[in-house]
Protein backbone atom coordinates (compact mmCIF):
# COMPACT_ATOMS: atom_id res chain seq x y z
CA UNK A 1 0.00 0.00 0.00
CA UNK A 2 1.39 3.43 -0.91
CA UNK A 3 2.08 6.00 1.80
CA UNK A 4 -0.51 8.39 0.34
CA UNK A 5 -3.18 5.68 0.10
CA UNK A 6 -2.51 4.70 3.69
CA UNK A 7 -2.75 8.33 4.87
CA UNK A 8 -6.04 8.88 3.02
CA UNK A 9 -7.62 5.72 4.41
CA UNK A 10 -6.45 6.55 7.94
CA UNK A 11 -7.86 10.08 7.66
CA UNK A 12 -11.15 8.63 6.45
CA UNK A 13 -11.36 6.27 9.40
CA UNK A 14 -10.85 9.22 11.75
CA UNK A 15 -13.46 11.27 9.85
CA UNK A 16 -16.08 8.53 9.98
CA UNK A 17 -15.58 8.06 13.73
CA UNK A 18 -17.33 11.36 14.39
CA UNK A 19 -19.40 11.56 11.21
CA UNK A 20 -22.66 13.44 11.76
CA UNK A 21 -23.60 14.59 8.25
CA UNK A 22 -25.86 11.69 7.20
CA UNK A 23 -28.97 13.88 7.27
CA UNK A 24 -27.72 16.61 4.91
CA UNK A 25 -30.10 17.20 2.01
CA UNK A 26 -28.83 16.60 -1.53
CA UNK A 27 -29.61 20.15 -2.77
CA UNK A 28 -27.13 22.74 -1.51
CA UNK A 29 -28.63 24.61 1.45
CA UNK A 30 -27.41 28.05 0.34
CA UNK A 31 -28.53 27.47 -3.28
CA UNK A 32 -25.39 28.55 -5.10
CA UNK A 33 -22.51 27.01 -7.03
CA UNK A 34 -18.85 27.91 -7.49
CA UNK A 35 -16.79 27.02 -10.55
CA UNK A 36 -13.13 27.27 -9.61
CA UNK A 37 -9.67 25.83 -10.23
CA UNK A 38 -8.40 22.51 -8.93
CA UNK A 39 -5.26 24.22 -7.56
CA UNK A 40 -4.53 22.76 -4.11
CA UNK A 41 -3.90 26.24 -2.67
CA UNK A 42 -7.59 27.13 -3.07
CA UNK A 43 -10.00 26.11 -0.33
CA UNK A 44 -13.45 27.30 -1.44
CA UNK A 45 -14.97 26.23 1.88
CA UNK A 46 -12.69 28.68 3.66
CA UNK A 47 -12.62 31.59 1.20
CA UNK A 48 -16.40 31.48 0.68
CA UNK A 49 -17.42 30.55 4.23
CA UNK A 50 -18.91 27.17 3.36
CA UNK A 51 -19.87 24.22 5.49
CA UNK A 52 -20.67 20.77 4.17
CA UNK A 53 -23.97 20.86 2.35
CA UNK A 54 -23.92 24.63 1.65
CA UNK A 55 -22.98 24.89 -2.04
CA UNK A 56 -21.85 22.99 -5.10
CA UNK A 57 -18.16 23.41 -5.88
CA UNK A 58 -17.13 22.42 -9.40
CA UNK A 59 -13.40 22.24 -10.00
CA UNK A 60 -11.20 21.76 -13.04
CA UNK A 61 -7.84 22.99 -14.30
CA UNK A 62 -8.17 26.78 -14.42
CA UNK A 63 -11.79 26.85 -13.24
CA UNK A 64 -12.80 27.09 -16.90
CA UNK A 65 -16.31 26.98 -18.33
CA UNK A 66 -15.73 23.75 -20.22
CA UNK A 67 -18.63 21.71 -21.58
CA UNK A 68 -18.39 19.46 -18.53
CA UNK A 69 -18.39 22.40 -16.09
CA UNK A 70 -21.49 23.81 -17.79
CA UNK A 71 -23.09 20.34 -17.65
CA UNK A 72 -22.52 20.33 -13.88
CA UNK A 73 -23.88 23.86 -13.46
CA UNK A 74 -27.02 23.03 -15.44
CA UNK A 75 -27.61 19.92 -13.29
CA UNK A 76 -26.96 22.05 -10.20
CA UNK A 77 -29.73 24.43 -11.24
CA UNK A 78 -32.21 22.18 -13.02
CA UNK A 79 -32.25 19.31 -10.56
CA UNK A 80 -30.86 20.74 -7.34
CA UNK A 81 -32.08 24.33 -7.28
CA UNK A 82 -29.01 26.56 -7.25
CA UNK A 83 -29.94 30.18 -7.99
CA UNK A 84 -26.56 31.99 -8.24
CA UNK A 85 -23.22 30.99 -9.73
CA UNK A 86 -19.65 32.20 -9.19
CA UNK A 87 -16.73 31.78 -11.60
CA UNK A 88 -13.53 32.14 -9.56
CA UNK A 89 -10.11 31.94 -11.21
CA UNK A 90 -6.92 32.78 -9.29
CA UNK A 91 -3.58 34.53 -9.46
CA UNK A 92 -0.42 32.52 -10.17
CA UNK A 93 -2.41 29.84 -12.02
CA UNK A 94 -0.50 27.04 -13.70
CA UNK A 95 -2.83 27.34 -16.70
CA UNK A 96 -1.01 30.61 -17.51
CA UNK A 97 2.34 28.84 -17.88
CA UNK A 98 1.70 26.97 -21.13
CA UNK A 99 -0.32 27.04 -24.34
CA UNK A 100 -2.34 24.38 -26.11
CA UNK A 101 0.58 23.87 -28.51
CA UNK A 102 3.09 23.39 -25.69
CA UNK A 103 0.84 20.79 -24.03
CA UNK A 104 0.27 18.98 -27.33
CA UNK A 105 3.99 18.92 -28.08
CA UNK A 106 4.88 17.63 -24.60
CA UNK A 107 2.28 14.85 -24.83
CA UNK A 108 3.39 13.86 -28.33
CA UNK A 109 6.88 12.99 -27.08
CA UNK A 110 6.22 11.54 -23.61
CA UNK A 111 3.44 10.79 -21.14
CA UNK A 112 5.80 11.20 -18.17
CA UNK A 113 5.60 14.27 -15.91
CA UNK A 114 7.25 17.33 -17.49
CA UNK A 115 9.32 19.93 -15.67
CA UNK A 116 9.53 23.70 -16.01
CA UNK A 117 12.37 26.17 -15.54
CA UNK A 118 13.09 29.73 -16.66
CA UNK A 119 13.42 28.56 -20.27
CA UNK A 120 10.03 26.79 -20.35
CA UNK A 121 8.54 23.31 -20.14
CA UNK A 122 10.64 20.21 -20.82
CA UNK A 123 9.99 16.50 -21.03
CA UNK A 124 12.18 14.27 -18.91
CA UNK A 125 11.97 11.33 -21.25
CA UNK A 126 11.45 10.41 -24.86
CA UNK A 127 9.03 7.87 -26.26
CA UNK A 128 5.59 6.62 -25.38
CA UNK A 129 3.91 9.89 -26.34
CA UNK A 130 0.53 10.26 -28.02
CA UNK A 131 -1.03 12.55 -30.62
CA UNK A 132 -4.39 12.37 -28.78
CA UNK A 133 -3.56 15.67 -27.07
CA UNK A 134 -4.10 17.37 -30.43
CA UNK A 135 -7.85 16.78 -30.10
CA UNK A 136 -8.29 18.47 -26.72
CA UNK A 137 -8.89 22.17 -26.11
CA UNK A 138 -6.72 22.64 -23.01
CA UNK A 139 -8.42 25.97 -22.14
CA UNK A 140 -5.18 27.64 -21.15
CA UNK A 141 -5.21 31.16 -19.73
CA UNK A 142 -3.38 34.12 -21.24
CA UNK A 143 -4.74 36.76 -18.84
CA UNK A 144 -6.93 36.19 -15.77
CA UNK A 145 -9.48 39.01 -16.06
CA UNK A 146 -10.05 38.14 -19.71
CA UNK A 147 -10.49 34.42 -18.98
CA UNK A 148 -13.01 35.16 -16.19
CA UNK A 149 -14.95 37.43 -18.57
CA UNK A 150 -14.86 34.77 -21.31
CA UNK A 151 -16.12 32.06 -18.96
CA UNK A 152 -18.89 34.15 -17.42
CA UNK A 153 -19.99 35.24 -20.90
CA UNK A 154 -19.95 31.66 -22.19
CA UNK A 155 -22.08 30.49 -19.26
CA UNK A 156 -24.46 33.46 -19.49
CA UNK A 157 -25.02 32.90 -23.25
CA UNK A 158 -25.31 29.12 -23.11
CA UNK A 159 -28.73 28.00 -24.40
CA UNK A 160 -29.25 25.69 -21.41
CA UNK A 161 -28.64 28.41 -18.81
CA UNK A 162 -31.75 30.34 -17.75
CA UNK A 163 -31.54 34.13 -17.88
CA UNK A 164 -32.57 34.57 -14.25
CA UNK A 165 -29.39 33.08 -12.75
CA UNK A 166 -26.75 35.72 -11.99
CA UNK A 167 -23.18 34.66 -12.79
CA UNK A 168 -20.45 36.54 -10.89
CA UNK A 169 -16.80 36.78 -11.89
CA UNK A 170 -13.91 36.89 -9.39
CA UNK A 171 -10.20 36.23 -9.09
CA UNK A 172 -8.84 34.69 -5.88
CA UNK A 173 -5.52 36.21 -4.84
CA UNK A 174 -3.29 33.36 -3.63
CA UNK A 175 -1.06 35.82 -1.72
CA UNK A 176 -3.80 37.56 0.31
CA UNK A 177 -6.78 35.16 0.21
CA UNK A 178 -8.97 37.97 -1.17
CA UNK A 179 -11.67 37.58 -3.77
CA UNK A 180 -11.29 40.38 -6.33
CA UNK A 181 -14.31 41.14 -8.49
CA UNK A 182 -13.93 41.33 -12.25
CA UNK A 183 -16.61 44.00 -12.80
CA UNK A 184 -16.90 43.41 -16.55
CA UNK A 185 -17.57 39.73 -15.92
CA UNK A 186 -20.18 40.39 -13.24
CA UNK A 187 -21.87 42.86 -15.61
CA UNK A 188 -21.80 40.26 -18.40
CA UNK A 189 -23.28 37.71 -16.01
CA UNK A 190 -26.26 39.79 -14.89
CA UNK A 191 -29.73 38.36 -15.22
CA UNK A 192 -31.39 39.12 -18.52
Amino acid sequence: MSKILNEVLLANREYTAGFDKADLAMPPARQFAILTCMDARLDPAKYAGLSEGDAHVIRNAGGRASDDAIRSLVISYKLLGTREWFVIHHTDCGMETFTDNIMRELLSTSLKTASVDDTGWHDCCEGNGSAEGNYIDWLTIEEQTQSVLEDVTRIRNHPLVPGDIPVYGYIYDVKSGSLIEVPEATTAGQCR
